[in-house]
């Protein structure tokens, strides 16, 4: 008996071994909830900029960042600037391209961690925890530099950027574009994650890209999926969210697709920057349905030996 387990088990180590590493790594709902937990919570007080629960929340990442081998992409994981008289950081992480070509070409995934810290009390609770707006889309950032840690098949270099002061007017998100279109950055595309902690209940896809008809991503994506993942918001357009998130300052400065995938677009949360937008509204099942339905199109953007996602004036 002892001989046959041992045959076993030898049999699904190397049956496991021949497998590619996609087959293998699968982000799951409590991965995606675990984050947004810690972040959402009241401890970290809604994560105003430069707040204590700020700075929690930057060491949560950076420990993430650490424990799986994510370099930081400055001399340290911190982007530091100033919010008037508040020190503010984006924590920004990097996992260098395999290609001695491509690795010159980069790909930015981005969220935003910080959120408003107090709104208007409600049954006597005033801390705007900022579940869905935005420890979900962190939480996404977060599962794919794991993902990648862990595949490590990306050609392009890919940098990992959690941004801080997004509220105060997207200041993070500025400061860090205008500082790597300085150090002449040869940014390929960006892709930005926002509120996807909820799903659309009466559309054909899942979830939207910000600027839809300005580039192919969202079409690019689709067929990198072989699905309809991504589709066209009325609304988003409707609210000019393409500008209202981190992607539109990359956008500026680097004249490349940069866009925000979301599964909100205010028609279907009603606790946007309310303090009711906890833990328990989200869909966390959802959420890791979508991060791993990406990860194909993430994958793909990072190896194709040519230029693909492209504006549409290209």
């Amino acid at each position: 008996m002892n001989r046959i387990i041992y045959v076993v088990a030898l049999l699904l180590v190397f049956s496991c071994g021949g497998q590619e590493k996609s087959k293998l790594i699968t982000i799951t709902p409590d991965d995606v909830k675990s984050t947004v937990a810690y972040l959402a919570s009241d401890d970290l007080a809604g994560r105003d900029t430069g707040s204590e629960g700020i700075e929690k929340a930057a060491v949560y990442i950076e420990t993430i960042f650490k424990k799986n081998k994510i370099k930081p992409y400055f001399e340290t994981y911190r982007d530091n600037f100033k919010v008037d008289s508040l020190d503010a950081f984006n924590v920004v992480g990097f996992i260098e391209g395999s290609d001695a070509k491509l690795k010159n070409e980069f790909v930015v995934i981005g969220a935003h961690y910080d959120h408003i810290g107090y709104g208007k009390t409600v049954d006597g609770d005033s801390i705007a925890n900022g579940a869905n707006d935005n420890a979900a889309g962190t939480s996404a950032v977060i599962a794919l530099a794991k993902y990648f840690s862990i595949k490590k098949n990306n050609k392009r270099s890919i940098i990992f950027s959690l941004f801080s002061a997004e509220e105060k007017g997207l200041l993070g998100s500025k400061h860090l574009a205008k500082r790597l279109k300085a150090e002449n950055l040869n940014l390929y595309t960006m892709v930005n994650f926002e509120m996807i902690g909820v799903p659309f209940k009466d559309r054909d896809y899942e979830a939207f890209v910000t600027g839809f008809d300005m580039s192919n991503m969202a079409e690019r994506i689709n067929a990198y999926t072989k699905s309809n993942v991504i589709g066209k918001s009325e609304v988003a357009i409707k609210y000019s969210l393409f500008k209202r998130s981190d992607n539109y300052p990359f956008y500026q400065e680097f004249k490349v697709p940069c866009q925000t995938i979301s599964s909100c677009d205010m028609s279907n949360f009603d606790y946007y920057h309310h303090v009711d937008d906890e833990v328990d509204k989200l869909d966390y099942q959802f959420m890791a349905s979508l991060i791993n339905k990406l990860i194909p199109a993430i994958e793909t953007m990072t190896n194709t030996t040519t230029k693909e996602i492209m504006m549409n004036n290209e």
